[in-house]
């Protein structure tokens, strides 16, 4: 049973990273499959923070084979950052491959999504302006530039041009920008490709042949379920679909080779930009969350909302992904409160109850949370590494999170390192199953 799916099940900003990292020191390779550097990732190792963006999070492993997938958009100027910034580290990162078929944000891209934003005013949706909407605008629209094209001058030329033709009026405004000089731009993406080129490959291949193998892939999936472009919070949502059924699509594989799909969620809610957030907290109790929980944008430093944990999303998402396990993180922000609510349902404008998740966005924006009250707990979790040395009143609570999603708890985090974590009995079962070690 090779292959397992780590996916948010929330806004994103989930804990994925350091999940990921955990697991994939039990795996042979880590795969990004959606999503650009509008995704951030942190992982605390000793004390040390690892910002990453855009290579995956078993990077950290020394020869470990990390893969970025044909269904993410790649910034190759962040990559490259992202690439020397770790070997200055000293971070052996010649296990890295990226997809050819992979496509590129381009200048044209950032300068777009920028003044997309700008035009909205207050009805921003609420992008990162880092050009992955217009990426994946031009990869459907079949104008992208992908990473094989980096590797001939002539095709990339021709590309930029047939590209670019279609917005000339969108780019009048930047006509005298440096950047959107055709032969400028040709230029700097021929020297990314030979900065680029040793690690690019033909990444679908690479991971039959590891399946086929009986190795233990991790696929890494960016944002979360509620910001996905179908299914999520539209028109307040990324470019991507960050559900567990991409990780196939964005990979290259079949659905057959997944076996587990993990979801991720905080023990309370955070959202970053603009939307519908039913459970959201102001004043004193909202930013108290914050600014326990660190609730900034790894990628843009962007105060994040916050809120109780919302279990119709939840479990709304928990469906939408086939959720086998649920991990739980950032259980220690919420020690120190008497009281913890939690949010079962919706109320609605008109009085209403909404067990599920509204499909109409109107019904969505009006509705209000309909709380469960749950016992607190003081104690400081940061030491705990079982579940007997939880609180009482914690081991409640992640019991009524599990039965309210249908979905065993596998793993809670009690701190920001990595060994500050709690593997459950489901956990250890599913790793010794892949590999006949319980992890530590």
């Amino acid at each position: 049973m090779p292959g397992i799916v780590i996916v948010g099940a929330q806004w994103g900003d989930e804990g994925k990273g350091k999940i990921t990292d955990l697991l994939a020191e039990h795996g042979d390779a880590v795969v990004r499959f959606q999503g650009g550097n509008n995704a951030g990732h942190t992982i605390v190792r000793e004390g040390v923070e690892w910002k990453l963006h855009l290579i995956p999070s078993g990077i950290l492993y020394p020869g470990k084979r990390c893969v970025i997938g044909n269904g993410v958009v790649i910034d190759p100027r962040v990559l490259i950052e992202e690439l020397d910034a770790l070997r200055a580290r000293r971070v052996d990162v010649s296990g890295l491959r990226i997809s050819s078929n992979a496509h590129l944000i381009m200048p044209y891209h950032l300068l777009l999504d920028s003044a997309g934003e700008a035009k909205l005013g207050s009805l921003q949706i609420g992008t990162t302006r880092r050009g992955i909407g217009p990426c994946y605008a031009d990869k459907a629209a079949r104008l992208g530039i992908r990473v094989q094209d980096l590797l001939d001058e002539k095709i990339l030329k021709k590309k930029i041009m047939a590209a670019m033709e279609p917005k000339r009026l969108s780019l009048r405004p930047f006509e005298k920008d440096p950047k959107l000089d055709l032969h400028t731009m040709t230029e700097e993406y021929l020297t990314y490709g030979h900065r680029l080129e040793q690690h690019i490959a033909d990444t679908s291949r690479l991971m039959w042949e590891l399946l086929d193998r009986g190795e233990k892939v991790i696929f890494e999936g960016a944002q979360g379920a509620m910001l996905d472009i179908d299914h999520g919070t539209y028109p307040f949502v990324t470019s991507s679909n960050p559900l567990a059924g991409a990780a196939c699509v964005g990979a290259g594989v079949g659905p057959k080779n997944i076996d587990e799909i993990w979801g991720i969620s905080k023990a309370y809610t955070t959202r970053v930009g603009a939307g519908p957030f039913p459970s959201e907290l102001h004043e004193e109790m909202g930013e108290a969350i914050r600014q326990r929980g660190g609730e900034f944008g790894t990628t843009t430093g962007r105060p994040r909302r916050t809120g109780w944990l919302d279990l119709v999303a939840l479990r709304y998402a928990a469906r939408l992904n086939t959720m086998t396990a649920l991990v739980v993180t950032k259980l220690d922000v919420l020690s120190g409160f008497d009281r913890i609510q939690v949010c079962t349902s919706y109320r609605g404008a008109e009085g209403a109850q909404f067990d599920d998740f509204p499909y109409h966005q109107t019904v969505l924006h009006h509705t209000t949370p309909e709380l469960t009250e749950l016992r607190g707990w003081k104690e400081d979790l940061g030491e705990c590494r079982t579940l007997s040395d939880l609180p009482e009143a914690a081991r409640e609570y992640l019991l009524f999170i599990s039965e309210q999603v249908g979905a065993p708890v596998t793993l809670i985090g009690v701190g920001p390192g990595r060994e500050q974590v709690i593997w459950t009995d489901a956990g250890r079962e599913t790793l010794i199953g892949r590999n006949g070690s319980a992890p530590a």
